[in-house]
């Protein structure tokens, strides 16, 4: 893959990617329903193998109960556990969020922090979480939140060749404006689960078809 560059070509590719999305999709948004902070921070957690849909049908319970750190840390373990069971790994998920809480509250005075390097050292928080936070809550761009969708697009476009998540963070910051990072990730979500599917993606109604390396490739070897 050639060297990217803010000047580079595959720059100008995400600038058209950019352009043509935020057209296709003026609605994409983060589909997590939340509150406070605090209530973001514990949904992405909870969204970690499991859709955003099954997560807001549990989050009512949980934030009714479970508000903020200080109500987690009056609860129990297996009560918070029951209560994120549906969103699967749901042991380990209560543990992150119980974490958290008590991280939250002996670091931050309860408040969720407003850095990366802040964010994370939260139990259950990596860079993919930090980026969601801040840019959903803040309106912080420290980051691109790199999850299947945005991986799995990014590489189609050629915009990186990583598969690990930090590593094609790092080439997407390269060459997406840092004005679009919160943005993007949403973009490739909405055009991930509308168009560019994991197994069968519709390359023929693509808006992106001319700029996109794989799909051009892909709607050769048909036409052949």
């Amino acid at each position: 893959m050639a060297r990217l560059t803010p000047a580079s070509p595959a720059a100008s590719r995400a600038r058209a990617v950019v352009r043509r999305l935020t057209a296709a999709y003026p609605d994409a948004v983060i589909s997590l329903r939340y509150g406070a902070p605090w209530e973001l921070l514990v949904s992405v957690i909870l969204s970690a193998q499991c859709t955003d849909a099954r997560v807001n049908e549990v989050t009512p319970r949980l934030f009714a109960r479970f508000p903020t750190p200080e109500a987690v840390l009056g609860g129990t373990q297996a009560e918070l556990e029951e209560l994120v069971r549906p969103t699967g790994f749901y042991r380990n998920k209560a543990r992150s969020i119980r974490g958290a809480a008590e991280h939250l509250l002996e670091h931050h005075d309860g408040q969720v922090p407003r850095t990366t390097r802040e964010l994370t050292r939260v139990p259950g928080a990596g860079r993919k979480t930090a980026a969601v936070v801040l840019g959903e809550a803040f309106g912080i761009a420290e980051g691109i939140a790199v999850d299947t969708h945005c991986g799995r697009l990014s590489r189609r476009l050629g915009l990186t060749a990583e598969t690990d998540p930090v590593r094609a963070e790092r080439d997407l910051m390269v060459v997406v404006a840092q004005r679009h990072w919160i943005a993007w990730t949403h973009l490739l979500i909405a055009h991930g689960r509308a168009v560019c599917r994991s197994r069968v993606p519709r390359c023929n109604s693509c808006v992106l078809l001319d700029i996109c390396p794989e799909g051009r490739a892909r709607t050769a070897v048909k036409r052949h």
